[in-house]
């Protein structure tokens, strides 16, 4: 469930009065997602998405995400684009919360990921990246490296009862991982959130980026490791070096690597593991049992980490 937030008709009608999109014909909420609100919504004009961002998402970010969209959209990377009402501005306050308009992006989330998914995402991941070298603004990442450890210290007391051990464990690999984190790699706007539900494809092409709301100024290639964790290894844990050969490989079609990013890929791909292994930790023992949304399973990640951490050269990732 990921509509958090109610708006009655009379309330969304004249938000969308504001907009050149005519009149509202009909909204329903849109089921996918776990930060913010989504509404489709209909209106004499098309199909448009109405987000309503919770109060995970700090406000203040919120410029900085609706200026990249509309960066990215001007520099031919197809992504939702936020509309401007009559006065010129994009966000306004809808129920209480800060809200958006967007144009609708056509296509589906890919189910079962095949390696032309990977091809396809890689290459549009690398055009993203090439995009955003010149955006103006900046935005830290704020669940990079040196923010581990303050997550894992918030869920560590209950690390052992998902398995045992466990908390020992990350222990360990963060105190491997902080000391020996790249700084001085190819840096630019990554996307950070790449999952397959965020990535949409039509007749096996992919037809644009979605949710941007991770996006930051962060490592190149930790966003190729996100993306790498999230659609190279199959349901039951195993490494497919198939679909991962096709994501980097199609990408350096775009932008190439350097051999310094391709050596540090190995550390990159265990702390990119970590930062979604700890996230989904800290909400698995965080969040009430009643509540509407289910945590997604840490252990999943647990044993992606593992697999990186048996990694010794680029080379095991299909790399050439």
């Amino acid at each position: 469930m990921a509509v958090y937030t109610e708006v009655s008709d009379d309330e969304l009608s004249a938000f969308v009065d504001r907009f050149s999109i005519g009149a509202l014909l009909s909204f329903k909420g849109i089921a996918e997602g776990v930060e913010n609100s989504n509404y489709m919504i209909q209106t004499e004009q098309g199909p448009f998405i109405l987000t309503l961002y919770e109060k995970r998402v700090n406000v203040d970010d919120l410029p900085f995400f609706l200026n990249l969209l509309e960066h990215l959209s001007d520099k031919g990377i197809t992504c939702p684009v936020p509309l401007k009402d009559s006065e010129g501005q994009a966000l306004g306050i809808l129920a209480g919360r800060p809200a958006a308009i967007f144009t609708f992006l056509a296509g589906m989330w890919p189910r079962k990921i095949k390696p032309v998914h990977c091809a396809e995402l890689g290459k549009a991941l690398a055009q993203m990246h090439v995009a955003g070298q010149d955006f103006a603004m900046k935005r830290s990442n704020d669940l990079g490296v040196g923010d581990w450890r303050g997550l894992l210290n918030q869920c560590l007391e209950h690390a052992d009862d998902v398995t045992p051990g466990l908390g020992d464990i990350l222990l360990a690999e963060l105190d491997h991982l902080e000391p020996r984190w790249p700084v001085d790699l190819p840096k630019g706007i990554i996307h950070a959130d790449a999952f397959p539900d965020n990535v949409f494809f039509r007749d096996e092409s992919c037809s644009g980026l979605i949710d941007f709301y991770f996006a930051c100024h962060d490592i190149f290639a930790y966003d190729l490791a996100i993306c790498m964790n999230a659609w190279c290894f199959e349901k039951d844990g195993d490494f497919n070096v198939t679909k991962a050969r096709m994501l980097l490989s199609n990408y350096r079609k775009v932008r190439d690597f350097s051999t310094e990013e391709v050596n540090a890929l190995p550390l990159i791909a265990r702390g990119a593991a970590m930062r979604f292994l700890l996230t989904r930790l800290y909400d698995w023992v965080n969040t009430p049992k009643d509540a509407m949304v289910k945590p997604k399973d840490p252990m999943e990640y647990f044993k992606i980490l593992k697999f990186h951490q048996s990694v010794r050269f680029s080379s095991e990732y299909g790399l050439q």
